[in-house]
């Protein structure tokens, strides 16, 4: 509901200071701070000398408004109207005059402008302001506002003028402080500007220098792994001789001795092994033999290979036949190299039931297979399940002593795994088994399945593999947790 409290003619100069005045006056009524006063009173004012400059006159209606609330001023006249509104709207209308920026100002200066014009009839400019928050309009603020102007002095140009000058001094105040506090920001921008990039620099300089720590550590573990071999090998195969008894006969103390040495060589051989894969795939130098792969072919190969470790008569070794079509397009070696892992650490912490070694095809829109490895062992808590994928981190518990291992097995898994395009997954209970699942796809880094004995690079780009392997995750309920970084 709209409820009408002034109306001023528009018809000279001093009408104009006059509708400014009244403005002002009214807003200030409303409770309008200072600078909202000063906004409302200078588009109105433009509006209002638009009026009479270009159409020699009009009217000038203050209302209040309901809904919302707020205040209302109407500017009408009867002159040729507006031909060029859109590109003054636009702002690229330019006038001869000078003028023609009080349409664009008052927008700006107030919540609403509404304009409606007709060449030849006239224009209607509607200006908008919300009032101030908890303001309502009803009859108590009526009968303030009346009451307020009719206390209002006469009408003094000079001191609306004097008045005018005043907000427009304080204005100016205003801008020059918000200068400073610009330029004061803007060096302080220039400052943390300089910072960042020296902050940057220093990442970059940091990030060479652990790259070449990588490589570093890269052609350290390889060197360190081959001058280790030969004298492992020379004592693994003099341990061998003596125990064969080619120098004569050993005391039982004596071959305590030397199987302890034979064993500690193997052990050391294992490692130096697993270090030297580890090394070859930082370093991008591990090729992926792609070829034609029989599931079935493949289980029966492990079969024979693992059935002998069998650490415990009362835990069995299972291999569920695949189908007999299913085939992989991979390097049949490094999958080897993984399920061996995979089911040897499973027969070793295992006590009593089986170790089932299965393969299954996923999602057919996925285009890849699952092996699983599931136990009846000993099992992992969840908090360990991370810590089974870092390297040369082995978990305490009752069977630890008894069974050999490096603490490498595992990360190479996954980095393996990671070089053939799949990933690992593990879900354990403690007390009932684990189970860990290599995922796979049919076509090892191929769409379509490419020629036998094709050798594919695993680092086309011959960059360096990052310390951290994507693809790789420990599944705790569900929920895949990512691998920690390798340590340097």
């Amino acid at each position: 509901m709209n409820h009408r409290i002034l109306t001023v003619a528009i018809n000279s100069e001093h009408d104009v200071v006059e509708v400014r005045r009244r403005a002002r006056h009214i807003a200030s009524l409303l409770g309008f701070g200072a600078q909202d006063q000063a906004r409302i009173a200078a588009a109105v004012s433009e509006i209002a000398r638009n009026a009479f400059v270009y159409a020699s006159g009009g009217r000038a209606e203050f209302v209040l408004d309901a809904l919302p609330p707020s205040l209302i001023i109407s500017i009408k006249d009867a002159g040729k109207g507006i031909a060029d509104l859109a590109d003054i709207l636009d702002g690229h209308y330019h006038s001869s005059t000078g003028l023609g920026m009080g349409i664009l100002g008052a927008r700006r200066l107030m919540d609403r402008c509404d304009i409606e014009t007709c060449v030849g009839r006239g224009t209607t400019v509607t200006l908008r302001k919300l009032l101030p928050d908890g303001l309502r309009v009803g009859k108590e603020l009526l009968a303030g506002i009346a009451d307020g102007l009719a206390a209002a002095p006469a009408a003094d140009s000079a001191a609306e003028t004097q008045l005018q000058n005043k907000e427009l001094l304080r204005t100016l105040s205003e801008l020059r402080g918000r200068q400073d506090e610009l330029l004061s920001l803007t060096r302080e921008l220039e400052d943390t500007n300089r910072g960042v990039v020296a902050l940057y620099a220093e990442i970059e300089e940091k990030a060479e220098h652990l790259r070449r720590a990588d490589e570093m550590k890269s052609k350290f573990l390889s060197n360190t792994s081959h001058e280790l071999r030969t004298p492992l090998g020379s004592i693994r195969a003099l341990a061998q001789l003596l125990l064969d008894r080619m120098d004569g006969d050993l005391t039982p103390e004596q071959e305590k001795q030397v199987m302890f040495i034979q064993r500690a060589a193997t052990d050391l051989s294992e490692l130096v092994d697993d270090l030297l894969d580890m090394a070859k795939i930082e370093s991008g130098k591990t090729d992926v033999n792609v070829s034609k792969v029989s599931v079935n072919a493949l289980f029966s190969m492990l079969r024979g290979m693992l059935r002998p470790l069998g650490m415990r008569d009362s835990v069995e070794l299972v291999f569920d036949e695949a189908e007999p079509d299913m085939t992989l397009y991979t390097d049949e070696g490094k999958v080897s190299q993984i399920l061996r892992n995979l089911i040897s650490n499973a027969l070793k912490f295992t006590n009593t039931g089986e170790v089932r070694v299965s393969v299954a095809a996923c999602n057919p829109a996925e285009n890849k297979v699952r092996f699983s490895v599931v136990d009846t062992g000993i099992g992992i808590a969840e908090g360990d399940l991370q810590r089974i994928f870092e390297e040369f981190s082995q978990i305490e518990n009752a069977l630890q002593k008894g069974v050999r291992g490096t603490g490498l097995g595992l990360p190479l898994c996954c980095r393996l795994a990671t070089l053939l395009g799949g990933a690992i997954e593990v879900q354990s209970t403690p007390g009932i088994g684990s189970v860990f699942s290599l995922t796979l796809p049919l076509h090892a880094g191929a769409e379509e399945p490419p020629p036998e004995g094709i050798r594919r690079s695993a680092n086309p780009d011959n960059e360096s593999h990052p310390s951290t392997f994507s693809g790789v995750g420990v599944r705790q309920g569900g929920r895949a947790v990512p691998p920690a970084p390798l340590p340097m």
